[in-house]
């Protein structure tokens, strides 16, 4: 149905735009009496050879929801309802940001593809801790994607991190330090080894001081080369990170179906979907085998398909996430992995 109907008449909308309709609609299906039960009917699978211990975290299922959709932590009873079994929010930031000006999410239909350059828009983490203390889906994981604001200096970024932390700690689950968002000017400089142990130095520290420390994991860019990923897993081990999640979106525009000149018309921004599959899970298989499967992976990138998935997981993941995937082939995506997976 959403394939057929639906997302003609989405993709036909702004990018942005067709967003929020899809968030306002999914509302008043939820707060419509039996529309909860409609969505669970449809689209949720469980079954418990789905069900992961990751990260000392308990997940009813192995399909969660990328980072970036549900910025602010509006929708998580009914994206649970979808089957999924976590969701990342944010970037959340200490303080509200609008992010950068639009229009600012395109598609690329030929490719699969989108490509953003949001710019942390969200309304802050307070704004998301008030959100996150309202009910939830039972065994819904929730991790909380933390950034810095554009206006904080990079030598005061750990200030920002470690704010993100004290707000969110009681209402998530697990953290990602979010350091390879392409669409926040200087933000990648913090993957550089120095800054880098120095920042999550800082946010381990305090997370250790909280009730219950929650795992700590980083997101790194796939556009890093074989070198870098090395260092990435040498800091891992050094400030005792839980797992990673890769990929964040590329800067690359290799190999796009869609006509350079327009691709260029759209300026600036990190690209997902499709395009990004295969580096992906290269860099998914290079940190699982170089780290001898000693650090739990979330796999994202590129999964449009249950063989997407399982190429993630037979990689090395042990968790993926959806994005451009679950806008391109709509809600049912997470039934059919699931499904596939049990089989």
């Amino acid at each position: 149905m959403y394939k057929a109907l639906l997302k003609p008449l989405l993709f036909q909308l702004d990018a942005e735009k067709a967003h929020h309709l899809v968030f306002d609609n999914l509302r008043r299906t939820h707060r419509v009496p039996g529309g909860a039960a409609l969505l669970r009917g449809l689209y949720d699978f469980q079954h418990p050879d789905l069900e992961r211990e990751v990260f000392g975290l308990r997940f009813r299922n192995p399909v969660g929801l990328a980072a970036g959709l549900d910025k602010n932590a509006e929708l998580l009873p009914e994206l649970g309802e979808l089957g999924f079994g976590f969701v990342e929010i944010g970037t959340v930031t200490p303080r509200p940001q609008p992010g950068n000006p639009t229009p600012r999410l395109f598609r690329l239909p030929q490719d699969g593809a989108l490509l953003n350059r949001m710019g942390f828009n969200n309304q802050g983490a307070a704004a998301a801790a008030e959100r996150l203390r309202g009910p939830r889906p039972a065994g819904l994981i929730v991790g909380g994607n933390i950034g810095k604001n554009k206006d904080t200096p990079n030598e005061q970024a750990a200030h920002d991190y470690v704010a993100c932390v004290e707000a969110l700690h009681a209402v998530v689950d697990y953290f990602v330090v979010n350091v390879s968002s392409p669409n926040t000017p200087g933000l990648r400089q913090l993957q550089e080894r120095e800054p880098l142990i120095r920042l999550l130095q800082q946010v381990q520290e305090r997370n250790a001081t909280l009730p219950s420390p929650r795992p700590l994991l980083l997101k790194i860019a796939p556009d890093l080369t074989d070198a870098q990923l090395d260092d990435i897993l040498l800091i891992a081990r050094e400030t005792q990170l839980s797992g990673l999640v890769a990929t964040n979106t590329t800067i690359s525009r290799n190999g796009l179906q869609t006509p350079a000149s327009h691709v260029q018309s759209l300026g600036a921004g990190g690209l997902s979907g499709r395009p990004l599959r295969q580096r992906a899970t290269e860099v998914v298989r290079y940190l699982h085998q170089h780290s001898k499967g000693a650090l739990p992976i979330i796999g994202v990138g590129g999964i449009h398909s249950p063989e997407d998935a399982q190429e993630k997981l037979a990689a090395g993941a042990s968790l993926v996430q959806l994005y451009s995937g679950f806008v391109y082939e709509g809600p049912s995506l997470i039934k059919r992995i699931n499904q596939a997976l049990v089989k």
